[in-house]
């Protein structure tokens, strides 16, 4: 398995190209601008996209979705709790004053414990609303595709529209479950492990700090 990523438009988000090197298949997670440059970069990797996988449908994850689906004619998997967030797009560009093309409806419903794979790689997903209703993050093969859910020393925030602090704990006590070496790469800025952040993020600690994505 080979993990490529670019960080893109004016919020710095993470943007994923999993390929599995021995089909060279590949799917793209959370595309989240420069429909332009995403779609150069996933020519030069050499592998055939097949799908689309969204974290969660704030517009700094999903805002390349049109033009990388202009090019390739490939499925985008969301949560179904995700479609207000989606809908709300242009209205929160425009209040950002950032470019924004909205992206059709996805083709596939994502839910907890669903089994997704690209090429001989399998993921399971697990919803972990809190930083929005549908969020959900793609865990296997020793990763975890984390979206805005765990940062390096950090976590999303809560304070967007709908987002819930409460559910939000929830769903880092369950993403604390799981294994202590798998690599988390996150929405925004570097990777880290499960265990590097259950031992010192102190939102995990019960610190407080002002939480970003």
């Amino acid at each position: 398995m080979k993990i490529l990523a670019a960080t893109v438009g004016e919020f710095q988000e993470n943007t994923y190209l999993v390929i599995d090197e021995a089909t060279r298949r590949a799917v793209l997670v959370d595309p989240g601008a420069e429909p332009d440059r995403v779609v150069k970069w996933i020519r030069a990797s050499g592998a055939t996209l097949d799908a689309i996988w969204l974290t969660h449908a704030h517009l700094d994850h999903v805002g390349a979705v049109a033009g990388v689906t202009r090019e390739w004619a490939v499925p985008v998997h969301m949560h179904p709790a995700d479609r207000p967030t989606l809908a709300r797009g242009p209205q929160a560009a425009a209040m950002y004053g950032v470019a924004f093309e909205a992206p059709s409806a996805p083709d596939r419903e994502l839910a907890e414990g669903d089994s997704v794979s690209v090429g001989d790689l399998t993921f399971s997903v697990m919803h972990v609303p809190g930083h929005a209703p549908g969020h959900v993050v793609f865990h296997g093969n020793g990763i975890v595709l984390g979206g805005d859910l765990l940062f390096a020393g950090s976590i999303g925030r809560t304070d967007l529209a709908g987002g819930d602090p409460r559910a939000m704990e929830e769903s880092l006590a369950r993403i604390c479950e799981l294994d202590d070496d798998l690599v988390v790469y996150p929405g925004h800025g570097p990777a880290t492990t499960i265990g590097q952040e259950r031992s010192s993020n102190p939102f995990l600690l019960g610190a407080t700090r002002s939480a970003r994505g």
